[in-house]
């Protein structure tokens, strides 16, 4: 019967956790806010990629200018995912630094909310 007791323990402290762990889960974040999201582009991004979001400044002598965020094929080759990936992690080669524990996820959020506001519509083709 002693046997039996680890098992027995170890199950109930299972049991436990899949119903407090969720409790203790992060909520949800919430869909990026663009407002708040300019002020931390201002705060921490304008150096590099402009205040109007044009970037085109080498960081680094072996990596690429900092990116255009108004260029509409760099937003339609891109998932979210793809951009808060970059974000989160940077780019050393090109000189992008990692934002993860610098911004908030949050913050993530919202700069990608406004960054995607500086994207070019592309040029409607005029009516005859």
């Amino acid at each position: 019967m002693d046997r039996l007791r680890p098992r027995r323990t170890s199950l109930a402290i299972l049991s436990l956790l899949l119903v407090v762990a969720p409790a203790f889960a992060g909520k949800p974040l919430a869909p990026g806010d663009p407002g708040r999201g300019k002020a931390v582009f201002s705060k921490n991004c304008v150096i590099c990629h402009n205040a109007d979001g044009s970037g085109g400044k080498k960081l680094t002598s072996n990596g690429n200018p900092s990116r255009d965020f108004r260029d509409p094929v760099f937003w339609a080759s891109r998932t979210d995912d793809q951009v808060r990936k970059v974000i989160n992690e940077g780019v050393p080669k090109s000189g992008m630094v990692t934002w993860k524990g610098i911004l908030k996820p949050q913050e993530i959020e919202d700069v990608m909310a406004y960054i995607k506001l500086f994207a070019k519509k592309p040029a409607e083709p005029a009516r005859p």
